[in-house]
């Protein structure tokens, strides 16, 4: 019988964090919906802001793979995106032919740093004490 009260107890802790993700996540949409953005297309340019800070840093696809929650295609798609709103800029490695770079134009530069206290603020607001 414990083992049953312990899997119902880990069984509602995971709906709570589930229920917890889909909240924030909705709310992040919904403050960054006016700049054209979802929390999805913020977090991938929030990774490459972190990971590539300086213009012109460029970031390898694979490592955003394992940071954010989507598939390898979904990213890939949502990276094409952002490319073709001109936030991000997308190469070959030349060294790796199977890898793809990836680096945010100044654009994608310049919104992420006005969006970047919105989602802060959301975070803020469904994650605070």
């Amino acid at each position: 019988m414990a083992v049953n009260a312990a899997g119902t107890r880990l069984e509602e802790q995971w709906r709570d964090i589930l229920a917890v993700h889909a909240r924030t996540m909705c709310e992040i949409d919904r403050v960054l919906h006016p700049h054209g953005l979802g929390a999805s297309d913020f977090e991938v340019l929030d990774l490459l802001a972190a990971e590539a800070p300086a213009e012109g840093d460029l970031c390898r696809v694979q490592n955003l793979v394992g940071r954010v929650h989507l598939s390898q295609s979904a990213l890939s798609r949502l990276i094409g995106r952002l490319e073709k709103d001109g936030l991000v800029e997308r190469s070959v490695c030349v060294e790796d032919r199977r890898g793809v770079w990836v680096a945010l134009t100044r654009k994608g530069r310049d919104l992420h740093a006005e969006v970047l206290p919105l989602q802060r603020e959301a975070l803020g607001r469904m994650l605070g004490d």
